[in-house]
């Protein structure tokens, strides 16, 4: 499985989102640090959920990456989030 696909699968089931995106942006990273062969280093996610209702920023964060779990998250370089309700 890709790490888009693992990302995607583990935030729908934490979050049951109304919207989201996850996009593999790696490419647009060559030449910077931990840009590797084949993608799958950079993402940028959109997530639009109600669970994030009442939580601030930093702690929809924390969710977020409670969420995806240490492991993934050691294999990923750099996540830009964009969360909302």
């Amino acid at each position: 499985m890709s790490v888009t696909q693992e990302i995607a699968d583990r935030l729908e089931a934490a979050f049951a989102p109304t919207e989201l995106n996850v996009v593999d942006d790696s490419e647009s990273h060559r030449g910077h640090a931990g840009f590797q062969e084949g993608g799958e280093s950079h993402f940028n996610v959109k997530i639009r959920s109600a669970k994030f209702k009442g939580l601030s920023r930093i702690a929809r964060h924390r969710a977020v990456h409670d969420a995806l779990g240490a492991e993934l998250i050691g294999r990923i370089h750099a996540l830009a989030l964009d969360l909302d309700v």
